[in-house]
């Protein structure tokens, strides 16, 4: 595991601090092999003293998922009102803008997606997950209500969105993208391929 920076810590928000430290720590390493007592040692402070906030590491990396889940729906957020008018731009803007956040935050994508972020046992990260889901969800929604996507079940376009732009940011960070395999610009490819489903007239 590599170093990082130990952080004496003196008084505050001993939670956030936790927290900051293990988000620092997954950004280094792109993994959450680290155990509450490293997340100590590296934050400065005894043993003990995360079993005040967090019952056991579970409990942590769940909260380190909630936390990108938030981050991610924010990131997409902006990116789908930043100049983007029809509903065919601001899918491309959000899609992009969720594979750049999983290319940026590598480890804690794919720890937001794992079996460690178990969504069934923490309602509050369940609830993050579904609000950053149903930014797609509402954006469909609008697409289809102006005419721009195709009438059919919601669900079934919010799938293949999913399916489509999560499995390119997977691929992505595990450096799969190949120009050999799939072209000099596979992500836009993709999504120009996948609009081509979604929208009327086509």
């Amino acid at each position: 595991m590599s170093e990082t920076k130990e952080r004496p810590y003196h008084h505050g928000d001993l939670r956030r601090a936790l927290i900051d430290t293990a988000l620092a720590m997954l950004a280094a390493d792109q993994n959450w092999a680290f155990t509450l007592r490293e997340v100590a040692r590296r934050t400065g402070v005894s043993h003990a003293a995360p079993y005040k906030h967090f019952r056991d590491r579970e409990e942590l990396l769940r909260e380190l998922a909630l936390i990108g889940f938030v981050r991610l729906g924010e990131a997409m957020t902006t990116a789908m009102s930043s100049g983007s008018t029809s509903a065919r731009e601001k899918l491309v803007a959000g899609a992009q803008a969720c594979i750049d956040f999983a290319l940026r935050n590598s480890g804690l994508y794919r720890l937001m997606f794992s079996s460690d972020a178990d969504k069934t046992a923490d309602p509050a990260l369940h609830d993050a997950a579904m609000d950053t889901f149903g930014i797609l969800l509402r954006l469909l929604e609008d697409g289809q209500r102006d005419g721009s996507f195709q009438p059919v079940a919601i669900s079934a376009q919010a799938a293949a969105c999913w399916a489509q732009v999560h499995g390119l940011a997977m691929l992505a960070i595990s450096g799969q993208l190949l120009e050999e395999k799939v072209g000099k610009e596979p992500v836009r490819a993709a999504l120009d391929v996948l609009l081509e489903g979604l929208c009327r007239g086509n």
